[in-house]
């Protein structure tokens, strides 16, 4: 993340949030300059992970297991990228994530993802639980 120049905003009882700075080098369309996928991708699977790590009591190794979005409109160009996201349900080995990315107010998203990330744990004999 920090490759994008991805960063952390802050906790609410919304959840996590992840701004994306606006550059040019993440253009995806030069003619309208307009933010890349991929980066949006990026920051909205990245948030989901930190709702997930946020949920847990410890640290423990995630995995993506299902990335879900929703693009709902073209980010607008010059903006900065914000990611809200949190895990609304956990279990020993499951972390559920929802989250909005947006460039001026969560009313009005970019784009929603829905996201599983397995849970995992090292055994002191290196073997995985």
């Amino acid at each position: 993340m920090r490759a994008l120049g991805a960063y952390y905003a802050g906790k609410s009882s919304d959840g996590v949030s992840m701004g994306l700075p606006y550059r040019a080098d993440l253009i995806g369309d030069p003619e309208s300059g307009v933010l890349a996928g991929g980066a949006l991708t990026a920051i909205l699977d990245h948030g989901c992970g930190m709702a997930v790590w946020d949920s847990l009591n410890e640290f423990k190794p995630i995995a993506t297991l299902d990335l879900r979005i929703d693009y709902m409109r073209s980010a607008k160009p010059g903006k900065d990228m914000i990611v809200t996201a949190k895990c609304y349900k956990l279990t020993r080995t499951m972390g559920f994530v929802r989250a909005f990315a947006y460039d001026e107010t969560i009313d009005d998203p970019v784009a929603a993802a829905q996201a599983a990330f397995v849970i995992t744990s090292n055994s002191p004999n290196g073997q995985r639980s």
